[in-house]
């Protein structure tokens, strides 16, 4: 089952549709860590992308659907953009390429408080990634609320604007939803005329178990640090709709058994704290009690094996 909303949505039905409605596919592209997800959240008004502190936090590409009386938006969040070392990192790349040649229109996410300390705007070779696409393109300057000494932003919007043929250059903060009704009119204006792809009401063609399951991972990702979470992928077993809970049962992928045991933790601590942590939120989420059943299993080398990663739906 697909999430939807749970009040309704500004356009009530598909039969009073006015003439000039837009609705286009936009790619949120950037480095990991530019804000792709938040800025998808805001967008929605609900949160279905996991975001962690940790980059590389978002490894599928996931639809979200924005929708109002004039127009439907259906961003695309996708993968940060890095040079792949295993292959589910080739995957994650390929997911951010396919996105920007689907989208009718794409945002560059671009971390301002690190762009101005590093004197760099675009990821390496996005810029031919992005003229072979030929799509229109706004920069997004995110993170602005964290720049202390605000003289520096116009610089880096000078800079910016020079740095490839961008339709526009927006300073916002995605994370106290500074600019971002501004960015919205903006790509409404991107989108080609036509009706809408998708029911008002729905926010993504997602199921649930995907959600799920990427709850438990964002509580891995909290949870532990350095190589751990990115061993780590999530699984759903089964998931059952009982008359007073879910049942879900989840596998927790790893690589190696120091890893299950970390995940484990003494006496079961530590994958108990994931379980709590990722049911609170899972429940908040489905609006219904849950129980939640945890299992880590190792697979041995999943990240470099194109059979698992195909598998795990990568």
């Amino acid at each position: 089952m697909a999430v939807h909303t749970r009040s309704g949505a500004i356009l009530d039905d598909f039969t009073n549709i006015p003439e000039d409605f837009r609705c286009g596919y936009v790619a949120l592209i950037g480095a990991p860590n530019a804000g792709k997800s938040t800025l998808m959240n805001a967008m929605l008004g609900m949160k279905i992308s996991i975001v962690t502190a940790k980059p590389q936090t978002t490894r599928r590409r996931v639809l979200g659907f924005h929708t109002a009386e004039s127009h439907q938006v259906i961003f695309i969040d996708t993968p940060g953009l890095i040079q792949p070392k295993y292959e589910l990192q080739e995957s994650m790349v390929n997911a951010a390429h396919a996105a920007i040649a689907d989208a009718d229109a794409c945002c560059l996410l671009v971390d301002a408080p690190r762009a101005i300390e590093s004197g760099r705007e675009l990821p390496d070779g996005l810029r031919q990634l992005l003229q072979e696409a030929g799509r229109p393109v706004i920069a997004v300057l995110n993170k602005v609320d964290l720049v202390s000494d605000k003289k520096q932003l116009l610089p880096l919007i000078e800079r910016t604007a020079t740095a490839y043929a961008f339709e526009e250059v927006i300073p916002i903060s995605a994370l106290v939803n500074d600019g971002v009704d501004g960015l919205l009119a903006s790509l409404e204006k991107l989108l080609p005329q036509g009706p809408p792809l998708y029911p008002p009401d729905m926010l993504s063609d997602q199921p649930e178990r995907f959600f799920v399951s990427e709850m438990i991972r964002e509580k891995i990702f909290e949870q532990f640090r350095q190589e751990v979470p990115y061993a780590t992928d999530v699984y759903i077993v089964e998931y059952r709709e009982e008359e007073d809970r879910d049942y879900i049962a989840a596998e927790i992928i790893v690589e190696r058994e120091s890893q299950k045991r970390i995940i484990i933790g003494r006496g079961g601590a530590a994958i108990k704290n994931i379980g709590t942590a990722a049911r609170q939120d899972i429940e908040d989420f489905l609006d219904r009690r849950v129980f939640l059943d945890l299992h880590v299993r190792i697979r041995e080398g999943w990240r470099d094996s194109a059979a698992w990663v195909r598998r795990l739906g990568y």
